[in-house]
């Protein structure tokens, strides 16, 4: 079979073992981890340099081709799907970690380093990358940077742009940008911020410049365990009052506690309607007392035991359980949709109560695993998506859910980003006015809307912008 001009093309810049075009493969690049829409491209790329992707960027511009860059794809709102077809960049193949440097606290790593590989690298040394999302042993910085991941440590630390102090940036029309610096700041826009969760609409990342944080001299490590979820959020609440900023404040309820305790065997109670995990980190003295004005927090609010890790395995396995909860729900449904909204922490019981609400009224099972100290909520509906009732039932919910977020003052995203999942939320969420200015700064750097077209932003009368990223030209 003779290849498509467009395949010819790109075969060229990247070389035969270096590209994909036969349906069965591309049957994994359909979709990311929001597997409710899917859609195949036509080719998929994996270029080994900046180089590379600036030619790739060239051809599908030469050819009136879209494209999207993909990381890992664990990605949850449909981020790196192509909608349209065309090319998927994939940046798995750019893994090095370039420069290291402890003096000034900074890292230079291309996108496809794996989060934790990086972390992994620094250890020995002492230092960390301080984002750590629940996929951190797959996810890729790249990721991290499309959509300014979080997770469990960012109470205390911040989300993905806090710790970007710069990138390099292939432009849609294949120019190469750098923004910011190996230096704390830069004078002028802050356009690293602006590139940081901008979900590949404004270019191809192809270099960070991360900030490396200094591992804590010693933690503590505690487990609450509640009879009601209420108890476990007056907790929360209670704990960022009395002005403890913990590490971490993640809460797990029970079907999420009995997925975990089947797979890991830690501990969990499996009665316990609620278990909140608990951490604060920094110099050793002064740890207990602020552990212990954790414990007396929890117990205020009828906690019915608090556990403490005290070994650093016990630690350990205690965070394995809680980042790998989403692994573990396999075990309650074939397929499920994580949620990704957030709300004023005061308005957590009540978003728990909306959330019960909404589960009773579309007849789906919602178990909760959540960022508790940011109100960064993690509904996890579970379904079945050989069922097409049941696929518009969670996508109802699913609505309904971050309608509530936007009602409670909150937002429709904490680290999953738009994608295309959210797009419809978008002028719930923000005035006319407010989306016509994103769109602006979009055409900014991505006039014909090629790179990542149809993602994050709604167009006036429909969500997807048909004149700029329709069906492209038959190859």
């Amino acid at each position: 079979m003779t290849a498509s001009p467009l395949v010819q093309r790109l075969t060229a810049v990247v070389g035969a073992g270096a590209l994909i075009s036969s349906p069965s493969e591309l049957l994994v690049y359909e979709c990311d981890g929001y597997t409710i829409e899917k859609n195949r491209p036509d080719v998929v790329v994996f270029p080994t340099s900046t180089e590379q992707v600036v030619g790739i960027v060239r051809v599908c511009n030469e050819s009136n081709v879209p494209f999207v860059p993909r990381g890992a794809g664990t990605s949850l709102a449909g981020g790196c799907l192509p909608v349209g077809g065309g090319v998927v960049v994939s940046l798995a193949r750019m893994k090095r970690i370039l420069e290291v440097d402890y003096r000034n606290r900074f890292a230079v790593v291309e996108p496809g380093v794996v989060n934790l590989w990086l972390t992994n690298h620094l250890k020995p040394q002492g230092y960390h990358f301080a984002p750590d999302p629940s996929s951190q042993g797959a996810c890729t910085i790249g990721g991290n940077v499309a959509t300014n991941s979080g997770g469990p440590h960012t109470l205390k630390y911040g989300v993905t742009v806090n710790h970007v102090l710069g990138t390099e940036m292939v432009m849609p029309d294949g120019r190469v940008v750098l923004t910011g610096g190996p230096a704390e700041d830069s004078p002028g826009y802050d356009l690293t911020g602006v590139v940081v969760g901008s979900e590949g609409t404004f270019g191809i990342v192809t270099r960070i410049w991360v900030r490396i944080t200094r591992n804590p001299e010693a933690y503590r490590t505690l487990l609450g365990v509640f009879e009601t979820v209420d108890d476990a959020t007056a907790t929360i609440s209670d704990l960022i009052g009395a002005g403890i900023i913990p590490a971490a404040l993640e809460m797990l309820d029970a079907p999420i506690i009995k997925a975990v305790e089947a797979a890991f065997q830690f501990g969990f109670p499996l009665d316990a309607g609620a278990v909140l995990i608990m951490e604060v980190d920094g110099l050793d003295a002064g740890l207990d007392q602020a552990s212990e004005r954790m414990t007396q927090a929890a117990m205020r609010n009828k906690a019915r035991e608090v556990r403490r890790a005290d070994t650093d395995a016990e630690r350990q396995l205690l965070w394995k359980s809680r980042k790998q909860a989403f692994g573990a729900i396999g075990r309650l449904s074939p397929s499920y949709c994580t949620q990704d909204g957030v709300v004023p922490r005061t308005k957590l019981p009540e978003m728990l109560n909306s959330i019960r609400r909404i589960s009773a009224k579309y007849r789906i099972e919602i178990c909760n695993v959540f960022h508790a100290g940011d109100g960064n909520i993690h509904p996890i509906l579970l379904f079945d998506e050989r069922d097409a009732d049941q696929v518009q039932r969670v996508l109802g919910a699913s609505h309904e859910i971050l309608d509530e977020c936007i009602n409670m003052g909150g937002s429709v995203t904490g680290e999953h980003g738009i994608g295309v999942e959210k797009i419809d939320l978008m002028p719930k969420l923000f005035t006319p006015e407010d989306l016509a200015m994103m769109r602006r700064l979009r055409d900014a750097f991505n006039p014909d809307n090629r790179c990542s077209p149809r993602k994050m932003l709604p167009t006036a009368g429909a969500c997807i912008e048909q004149h700029k990223a329709g069906r492209h030209a038959a190859m």
